[in-house]
């Protein structure tokens, strides 16, 4: 059923829910009202589902993945909001011990949670800065050099993906380039 076109307002039966009406759509499911069991979600590669009214969704139509998608981007280019980013398992509750090349001196010892937030700073100014300078006033030019040096940071900052827990979090550079 996962290639089957089903809009909002398709009228379906589930085996073990029985009839119901689709009243969401999503990439990877269907939030489907049964009428003698609430609403459920339902995986698109179900198999034991049976079509009883297919309806298409127009393309036009605003899907709560839509209007979250829209929402993030303005969130991030008008805020300075940070998205709450996990730290890699094995990292939490880890320190970081920082030694002089100067035996007189003392180490640094920094707790990593506190370097992993600061790591997470600099990459969400670095988004800000990105989107402050492509709303900018300045020539194309000048906008794509800025731009070369912003991934440029980012590249550098490469050696810190290791801390974190999902690769879409990671910094990504020139990727080669």
């Amino acid at each position: 059923m996962e290639d089957m076109v089903l809009g909002i307002g398709s009228r379906v039966e589930h085996p073990q829910f029985g009839k119901g009406v689709i009243i969401q759509v999503r990439s990877d499911a269907w939030e489907i009202t049964f009428i003698e069991n609430g609403t459920r979600i339902i995986q698109r590669d179900f198999t034991g589902m049976r079509v009883l009214e297919a309806v298409e969704t127009p393309s036009d139509i605003a899907t709560y993945e839509k209007m979250e998608k829209s929402l993030i981007r303005v969130l991030r280019r008008f805020t300075d909001i940070q998205e709450t980013v996990p730290l890699g398992q094995r990292w939490t509750g880890g320190r970081m011990v920082l030694f002089p090349g100067d035996p007189t001196l003392k180490e640094k010892e920094v707790p990593i949670d506190a370097f992993f937030h600061k790591i997470v700073m600099v990459r969400d100014r670095l988004r800000v800065l990105e989107q402050r300078v492509n709303s900018s006033a300045l020539s194309d030019e000048d906008k794509v050099n800025i731009q070369q040096y912003i991934t440029r940071i980012y590249g550098s900052l490469t050696t810190f993906n290791v801390l974190f827990k999902n690769k879409e979090d990671y910094f990504t550079g020139d990727k080669g380039a």
